[in-house]
């Protein structure tokens, strides 16, 4: 059996950095110690690098079936893996949806064959649909997602009756994109009215407004409490918003979870004059306020998890005008260093950044022995450099879109090695000719 001894790491995990070593045995991690040897273990030594937790991305759009002109679950996975990103939960909202068990297994199917991450999917709720996520899995399948507001896909679900029972008939975590639809409708055509289709994009959060976002987290939090629904309001981007969370709970109690994305933790409004659409997201980034927010909510356990929210569109569509420019961009290669990057400016410690990115998606979403470095678990990690400076060029990109909004952005830190299930994946910019990727499992 395969056997790697990790040498001289420093090892972040459950909210200490501690110098040991750490030898793995087939997918697992065996040992955890001090000055471990093991004469039949191939040893790596990673010089006081740290060691991680592989990075949980609840929150990806890899685009396969149906719009793999824009990426594939081999492509983003693959860049995922670059990113420190071991394991990925994708959405439904493809062509065809997974909004049916069959369409949500062929998924499944498409991953077995070629993801370089661990992964699972969640199952697109509809406006009538309840009968097929009744039968859901729920050791199999990572949860639900409702669009509650329009996004790429067209899975809107504006039925509040339906929307009741969904609520009320799902064991799993609802994950919900929350941004009111009416508002948006009534902004974009006041907008229009002035521009046409050629809207500035400054205007974008104006649009897809605070108070749109308000409306709708507010009012999917009612019915969550309403019902005692398990709830997890994904992409928060607003001040507002802040005050409906709350932190006097330790995660695994909480029934409302929430989760802030890479681009509205980095980016502000003050960014649309240079990146254009590049950066136009749904929800909108918004004020600088906004953002100073977000960190404080993030800091004080208001916000529970970090994601990316990874949705690539050609470089030839983001370049459109405004009302046919889609939303969305790649971030799973860059998240993790973008992150390392505000701990090196000391925005945020380490031991914060495993917790928001590994532990807490583990936790929230109840994955089998994966999220930590500890004895028994997978053997999915990460090694980071926090002093190997690089610039994002288009010859480093691995996203099949091939841009990134940090292109011309010089980096501090990188990911030297990324292990899945026990497996050396990724290298220094070299990946193994060998995919270990397994589907999650759950503890429900």
């Amino acid at each position: 059996m395969n056997r790697i001894l990790l040498k001289n790491a420093r090892v972040v995990n459950e909210g200490q950095i501690v110098e040991a070593d750490v030898l793995l045995k087939g997918k697992f991690i065996e040992r955890i110690d001090v000055a471990i040897t093991d004469s039949n273990a191939r040893t790596i030594d990673l010089e006081g690098d740290y060691l991680l937790p592989g990075i949980i991305d609840d929150q990806v759009h890899f685009r396969e079936p149906g719009l793999t002109h824009k990426g594939s679950i081999y492509t983003e996975s693959r860049a995922a893996i670059a990113g420190g990103i071991t394991t990925y939960m994708e959405q439904p909202n493809t062509i065809p949806q997974s909004t049916t068990l069959k369409k949500l297994e062929e998924k499944f199917q498409i991953a077995a064959e070629s993801s370089w991450a661990n992964y699972s999917f969640l199952f697109g709720g509809t406006n009538d649909n309840l009968e097929e996520l009744k039968r859901l899995d729920k050791q199999q399948c990572s949860g639900v997602k409702l669009f509650l507001g329009s996004s790429t896909g067209n899975m809107l679900v504006d039925n509040e009756a339906v929307l009741e029972q969904i609520f009320s008939n799902t064991e799993m975590v609802i994950s919900v994109h929350c941004e009111d639809e009416g508002t948006i409708r009534k902004n974009l055509e006041h907008y229009r009215q002035q521009y046409g289709d050629d809207i500035p994009i400054a205007f974008h959060p104006k649009i897809r407004s605070e108070e749109a976002c308000y409306l709708s987290s507010s009012k999917a939090i009612a019915l969550a409490k309403k019902t005692g629904a398990r709830l997890h309001v994904f992409h928060l981007s607003t001040a507002r918003e802040m005050a409906l969370f709350d932190n006097t709970l330790p995660l695994h109690q909480k029934k409302i979870t929430a989760e802030v994305c890479i681009h509205h933790l980095w980016f502000s409004d003050e960014d649309y004059e240079d990146k254009g659409t590049l950066i136009k997201w749904n929800p909108a980034v918004k004020t600088v306020q906004d953002r100073e927010a977000l960190w404080k909510a993030l800091l004080d356990d208001r916000i529970d998890v970090i994601a990316t929210d990874h949705a690539p569109h050609t470089l030839e569509e983001k370049e459109n005008v405004y009302t046919k420019a889609p939303s969305g961009g790649p971030l799973v290669q860059h998240a993790l260093v973008a992150m390392l990057e505000k701990h090196k400016t000391g925005a945020i410690r380490l031991e914060q950044i495993v917790q928001k990115m590994c532990h807490n998606p583990a936790i929230l979403f109840e994955i089998e022995k994966r999220g930590f470095v500890r004895e028994g678990y997978y053997a999915d990690l990460t090694q980071v450099n926090l002093d190997s400076p690089w610039e994002v060029t288009k010859d480093n990109l691995l996203y099949k879109c091939q841009w990134s909004p940090f292109e011309g952005h010089a980096f501090g830190a990188r990911v030297q090695r990324t292990l899945v299930n026990g497996h050396l994946a990724y290298y220094r910019g070299s990946f193994s000719e060998e995919r270990h990727a397994m589907r999650l499992t759950f503890n429900r």
